[in-house]
């Protein structure tokens, strides 16, 4: 992959020294609302550590939630995954570069070392490009892989701006309510095809029964 050019290094580096602190001051104002977080207290108890999974058009809600937990996540290679990567890693995130396109396949193989030495990882499962909506088989592989397991999530707000985007992004609206509602943990036996596709799939299913509760929650 062609290299980043020392100005595009530079503009990434802008970039994240405005949007860090408007993201911070952003998230300072969202009264949260949570359900199932009981399911994370029960992995840190059995000493386990959780791969969570969620649809990218949630990540900036989600980055403020999960912050400063060591949790490890792709972000691309391109200029966008730099600047993301810089924002990302002043929330307490480190980061995996790859993608499903580019050098996804050493992403995960990282991943799998990180979790060993005991970090959480995570996913925007339709990321980076989608289509939205549709879980990709990354997740189930690093599951499978390494025996921890995936915890869906998904998050949605009282009051918010949609990004013209791909997937849609949700941006809370500042004073808003965020509810999150997370999972219960799916255990994924092998790394067969006909598992990975199987679990994939139920995850899809998952992902979309928690989008139901968090509405519920709003309502």
């Amino acid at each position: 992959m062609r290299q980043l050019t020392r100005g595009q290094h530079l503009q990434a580096a802008a970039i994240a020294a405005v949007g860090t602190p408007v993201i911070e001051a952003l998230g300072a104002t969202y009264h949260w609302l949570e359900a199932g977080a009981e399911h994370l207290r029960k992995l840190e108890r059995d000493g386990r550590q959780p791969i969570f999974a969620f649809w990218h058009g949630r990540v900036l809600a989600a980055t403020l939630y999960f912050r400063d937990r060591g949790i490890i996540v792709i972000t691309s290679e391109n200029f966008d995954g730099e600047w993301i990567a810089r924002i990302i890693r002043k929330f307490g995130y480190g980061t995996a570069r790859g993608s499903t396109s580019r050098g996804g396949v050493r992403a995960l193989i990282q991943l799998k070392r990180d979790m060993a030495a005991g970090s959480p990882a995570a996913f925007t499962v339709d990321g980076p490009r989608g289509p939205a909506r549709v879980a990709q088989p990354g997740v189930i592989w690093l599951a499978g892989a390494t025996g921890n397991p995936i915890v869906p999530f998904h998050i949605e707000s009282s009051s918010y701006w949609t990004v013209n985007s791909w997937d849609r992004h949700q941006v809370p609206k500042p004073g808003s309510d965020v509810a999150i509602a997370i999972g219960a943990p799916i255990e994924i036996a092998a790394t067969d095809e006909a598992t990975v596709e199987v679990a994939r799939r139920d995850l899809e299913r998952a992902l979309a029964a928690l989008e139901v509760q968090a509405r519920a929650m709003l309502s």
